[in-house]
């Protein structure tokens, strides 16, 4: 009997250890919830996603851009120089096509010269001052067409063609190598201009 209450009481007197704490286990928190590796994609499955919405974008934004609703061209290009002013004189000639489905105005229109020496700028002359420099520089009026003014409508599907008459500072020489020759068509209610090169 004795040795029965001293087993008893030497199995009570035993701590008792609770289920799952006879072996340590590492616990990170951080890991578990402050990397990335753990809550991304794999690197190659996000980069071809971001790569898909980039390119995503960009065609959109190239499909969405606005347009001129208008077109043209530049034909005929007549200079002459002006004697001991370094000064040239060019009558354009200019048309304009309208592929929208509302009238095209015309607001201002703006002509650039681009040389090896750099680039030059004018704006068109009066309609009214034709006839003074066709007087004196007979050689303008050659292929000259009506002048084309602002303020002109183009309605749609229609077309204008006029020239314009601009000066530069440069010698003939100078503009006959001229790197190119654009010509800016500012119309009203439209954000994009026109711009015709040659």
């Amino acid at each position: 009997m004795a040795d029965e209450s001293t087993k008893a009481s030497s199995a009570t007197n035993k701590p008792v250890r609770a289920s799952g704490q006879g072996s340590s286990t590492d616990f990170n928190i951080a890991e578990e919830f402050g990397t990335a590796k753990k809550k991304l994609p794999p690197v190659k499955i996000l980069a071809v996603a971001i790569g898909a919405v980039v390119i995503i974008a960009i065609v959109m934004a190239i499909l969405q851009r606005p347009k001129s609703a208008a077109t043209g061209a530049l034909a005929d290009i007549i200079s002459v120089e002006v004697p001991n002013q370094n000064l040239v004189l060019a009558a354009i000639n200019v048309s304009i096509v309208n592929h929208g489905e509302k009238p095209y105005w015309i607001h201002t229109m703006e002509v650039t010269l681009e040389t090896a020496g750099g680039k030059f700028s004018d704006q068109p002359a009066s309609a009214a001052d034709f006839e003074r420099y066709f007087q004196a520089f007979p050689d303008l009026k050659q292929h000259a067409l009506a002048p084309l003014k602002p303020e002109t409508r183009i309605e749609p599907g229609g077309q204008a063609a006029g020239t314009i008459l601009v000066s530069f500072p440069v010698t003939a020489q100078i503009f006959a190598e001229r790197k190119s020759l654009a010509v800016t068509v500012h119309p009203y209610d439209q954000p994009v201009p026109l711009v015709l090169g040659k």
